[in-house]
């Protein structure tokens, strides 16, 4: 197991087993050296009570934690151990105390029990399976299947789902039987037993509003807590870099580093087509920035159509289908970054926390259009084309609201894809955030894109192609603080319609901070995506492996999807109008194609 994940620890491997009362639990780890370079190795073992530890990931507030439990008998000087203490103390309130990214197992002999646990938002991954031996647990698939030793097999119950959304939100994958520890939860596993119990210890809840807090106020809070989520995430015995782009977040977080370390590396991407390049705004940034990138150094690389080549690598890094082309400028970046460094700071999680989608922005006018004047309706009629379709049909369930901002196929289409007539439920329960039906309309979509596509397409992309590469990736507004901060305030501060904005708090406080210039703080968002129709619509130069999924036999081997509606679909696909801005297109829905058929063609025909 430790053999198949050594890219997510080149550095060092270690596996230890242990035994009691006739239960035997082994515990692997592969290191990435970052942090305590000389003791930090895993698993980390109390002589006390023979309770150990291993842990994927980073807890940045470990200096803080550790003099609660000064008295422990520590054996090394990082992060991790100190969660170890703390479990031995306060037992799974300890939980609560941790603030980083993180998914960790503790063998418990006193109590024979196995806990497995992970972060708030599940920014490092867990999965588990169970066999004829009891429970077996990985940070990937592969190693999980490979220590398993189950059968592969396509779980087609969450093919509609898949098809829905481009990935599969919830407990379950598409590999039969292999499941993942949701975000915020624990599983304890008892020894004796061998039954389980999954619980949740972190719900985000958006249900009580600070109706009387200021703007100002708002943005001198959220600037404390983002300083401080930085500051936190620079913890490291080696140099840390910074991805960014041309959004304000990415732009922020490399500014509020570079000011603490002049000498930063910057890594972002570019295109030829300049409706996607951002390259010139990074640069006219960092230019106007000087004093937080004086002696930063910037580099970067064009991701070009050649580049549809690394798909497939990509897909079997994944390991779970992800169907959206920013999978490939990700991958190139992180490449890039983790040939000079192992640690960088990235942007992502304020667009979900903060409503920074375009769909947010769509409820925001949907909700409060009744209440506008007619001046207000016609300017958000001519800013968003499509808010128009949504008007003439507002679902009461914020279920059926939310889906329809992420479906990619309709039911009928799927049923035409998958051969199956029974679909069931496109949103399996376990994957539904807790609402009280008090919350704001924009305030329940955010809950259901911080419980589904954050964990499951936004960081599952982020540690995949960074740990592809032996990179960590950290994400300062993923700070939980900044979160529970983002929930108490009027979605005003956050989807500002009358200047057609979002994010407006995120601006407001990054300008009045100086941390970043007031043309990157107004600069429109631009989706991180690539010009996937023209790339894919042109059969001229596509990979091999293209065309053999869209138009030779590849999709009839496989006996899955249905080879006529795919057939039928490439041959209605236009790229008229399509564009950065584009929500759903036919190359989109290829796209999904490809990426499932690559997948199942790694994972089920080796």
């Amino acid at each position: 197991m430790n053999d198949l994940q050594c890219h997510r620890g080149p550095d060092d491997r270690r596996q230890e087993v242990y035994s009691t009362s006739g239960a035997n639990v082994g515990l692997g780890f592969v290191r990435l050296s970052i942090l305590d370079l000389e003791t930090g190795m895993q698993p980390l073992k109390c002589m006390a009570d023979q309770t150990a530890i291993v842990c994927n990931g980073q807890i940045y507030n470990y200096l803080e934690l550790r003099g609660q439990v000064l008295n422990e008998p520590f054996v090394s000087k990082g992060d991790i151990e100190v969660a170890l203490h703390l479990y031995r103390v306060r037992s799974l309130d300890f939980l609560n105390d941790l603030n980083g990214m993180y998914a960790g197992a503790i063998y418990d002999p006193g109590r024979r029990r196995l806990l497995l646990f992970r972060d708030r938002f599940g920014i490092k991954p867990l999965y588990y399976t169970f066999d004829h031996n009891g429970l077996v647990f990985s940070s990937e698939i592969k190693p999980l299947i490979a220590g398993s030793g189950i059968k592969k097999e396509l779980n087609r119950a969450r093919l509609a789902t898949y098809f829905t959304y481009r990935y599969v939100p919830g407990g379950e994958t598409l590999f039969k039987g292999v499941y993942k520890l949701p975000p915020g939860s624990y599983l304890m596993y008892d020894l004796d037993t061998g039954t389980h119990q999954i619980r949740r210890y972190w719900e985000y809840r958006l249900d009580q509003i600070d109706n009387k807090i200021t703007v100002d106020d708002a943005a001198d809070a959220f600037q404390a807590i983002f300083s401080d989520a930085v500051r936190i995430r620079m913890r490291s015995d080696v140099e840390v870099g910074c991805l960014i782009s041309g959004g304000i977040d990415s732009s922020a977080v490399s500014s509020s580093v570079g000011r603490i370390q002049p000498d930063i590396r910057l890594f972002t991407i570019g295109f030829e087509d300049d409706r996607y390049n951002e390259l010139p705004s990074v640069v006219d940034f960092t230019k106007s920035m000087p004093e937080s990138f004086g002696s930063a150094r910037l580099f970067s690389r064009t991701c070009r159509k050649e580049h549809l080549d690394l798909l497939p690598g990509i897909v079997h890094s994944l390991e779970e289908p992800i169907s959206l082309g920013t999978v490939i400028p990700t991958d190139l970046v992180c490449d890039m970054a983790a040939r000079q460094l192992k640690v960088v700071l990235t942007g992502e999680g304020a667009d979900e926390i903060f409503g920074g989608y375009r769909k947010f922005v769509i409820e925001a006018a949907v909700s409060r259009f009744p209440q506008m004047t007619r001046q207000q309706q016609q300017a958000c009629l001519d800013a968003y084309p499509e808010l128009e379709s949504f008007l003439s049909n507002v679902p009461i369930d914020p279920v059926r609201r939310y889906i329809r901002t992420e479906t990619l196929f309709s039911l009928d289409q799927i049923r035409r894809l998958t051969g199956c007539t029974s679909l069931g439920d496109p949103m399996p329960e376990d994957a539904r955030p807790v609402l009280t039906g008090v919350e704001d309309p924009v305030n329940q979509m955010i809950a259901f894109e911080c419980r589904m596509r954050l964990p499951e397409y936004v960081v599952l992309r982020l540690d995949r192609l960074s740990m592809r590469h032996g990179l960590e990736a950290r994400t300062p507004l993923l700070d939980f603080r900044l979160a529970e901060f983002a929930a108490t305030l009027p979605v005003n501060f956050k989807i500002d319609l009358l200047k057609q904005q979002e994010k407006f708090i995120c601006r407001f406080a990054y300008l009045k901070h100086g941390i970043i210039d007031r043309k990157t703080a107004m600069r429109r968002k631009q989706p991180f995506t690539i010009p996937l129709t023209d790339w894919l619509l042109e059969r001229q130069d596509l990979p091999d492996v293209f065309c053999d999924i869209l138009y030779d036999d590849m999709i009839a081997r496989h006996g899955i999807l249905n080879p006529d509606a795919i057939k039928a679909l490439s041959g209605q696909a236009t790229a008229d109008g399509a564009g950065p801005d584009t929500l759903v297109s036919a190359a989109d829905q290829l796209f999904s194609i490809v990426v499932f058929s690559l997948w199942y063609e790694t994972f089920f025909r080796e």
